[in-house]
Order: structure tokens, then sequence, then C-alpha cells
């Protein structure tokens, strides 16, 4: 029974119409300003390792034996009373000889502007 009232409602009902929408208005324009700001921050990091190194000069000393690089050798002056020098270097290697830190920020500040013209 209560199909045949739905059905019989469906068949009855008066038909629907759309209206016609006008717009009011005849042209328009809209304008859109984006801006964005950007910040980066790095750290740049670079380290110079050095090889191994033995390095031996000096002025007015001799070495005791012809091994210079030796622990047990000795270094003698060769003139008395005279002026000397000895430099020894030693460096192992892969130690850190220099290090280069360098810490910077970029700033990017931007705008867009976007203009659209309509018309009817």
């Amino acid at each position: 029974m209560k199909r045949l009232l739905a059905l019989a409602v469906l068949l009855v009902a008066a038909p629907v119409t759309a209206q016609t929408v006008t717009p009011t208005w005849s042209t328009g324009s809209m304008q859109s300003t984006t801006t964005t700001t950007q910040t980066i921050t790095e750290t740049i990091q670079h380290q110079i390792y050095g090889s191994e190194l033995k390095t031996y000069s000096g002025e007015n000393v001799a070495p005791s034996a012809a091994d210079i690089t030796n622990s047990s050798t000795t270094w003698d002056l060769v003139t008395d009373g005279d002026p000397f020098t000895l430099e020894i270097t030693t460096r192992t290697a892969d130690t850190l000889i220099e290090q280069i830190d360098i810490d910077r920020t970029i700033e990017t500040d931007s705008t867009t502007t976007s203009l659209s013209v309509f018309s009817q």
C-alpha cells in the first residue's frame, strides 16, 4: 500500500523549472598579492688532514749516527761556542691541520602580484 501511495505522489507531482540567473555586474577585476620569506641557515665545515711528516734541520749540529730517524741518535755541536739551531718536526698521519667553519644565513623575500580582468 505504501508503494502505491509513493507511486501516485510521483505521478501527480508538478514539473519543476529553473529560473534564469542574470549577473548584475558587467565587468570586474581581481588583484592578488602573495609575499613569501625564505630563510636558509647553513654551516659548511672544511677539514684538512695531513700525512705523516718528519723533518730535521739545523745549523752547527751533526748527528751521531747516519740514521737520523733513530730515537737513540744524538746531536753534537760542530764548533763549540758558536750559535746553533736544531728543529725536529714530527706529525702522525691523519692529523687535523686546518679546519674552516663557515656559518651563513641566506634570506630571500619575494612578492608576486596577479591581476585578473573579466567582463561579460
